[in-house]
């Protein structure tokens, strides 16, 4: 559904190349972990968090918590500020937008929640609401 192919072209001029020591994430990678992050209201250190905690991310990002090193959160907030930098994020809600619009379909937030489960001693009141 979201044309990763088109958003990689947008970032690609702008993302900087491997020179040397360890090699930078995919462009499509870091895409696809930035709109993880957006579509679920994510901090930089949140979004580190559920790479590690939530495999479904980490197979939506194309990443292996098994063999692949994930990115951190700076290599998270570093990303971001180059789509900031060089105003991208505009290109791209573009070229989601357009694409949305020419299926008949609207974009609308969503939130995870994690739940816990905890035991809880039953209340002490009787029916009444008396102690």
């Amino acid at each position: 559904m979201v044309p990763w192919a088109v958003l990689v072209q947008v970032v690609q001029p702008y993302y900087p190349k491997a020179k040397t020591g360890r090699p930078p994430f995919g462009i499509e990678t870091m895409l696809r972990i930035h709109y993880l992050q957006q579509w679920f209201g994510l901090s930089d250190p949140a979004m580190e968090e559920a790479l590690h905690d939530v495999p479904l991310y980490r197979e939506f990002a194309w990443l292996d918590g098994a063999a692949d090193r994930l990115p951190d959160e700076t290599t998270i907030l570093r990303f971001r500020h180059l789509l900031e930098k060089h105003n991208l994020a505009v290109d791209m809600l573009r070229v989601v937008n357009d694409l949305l619009q020419h299926k008949g379909l609207m974009l609308r937030s969503g939130t995870a929640v994690d739940a816990t489960l905890i035991s809880a001693p039953s209340s002490t009141k009787n029916a009444d609401g008396a102690p």
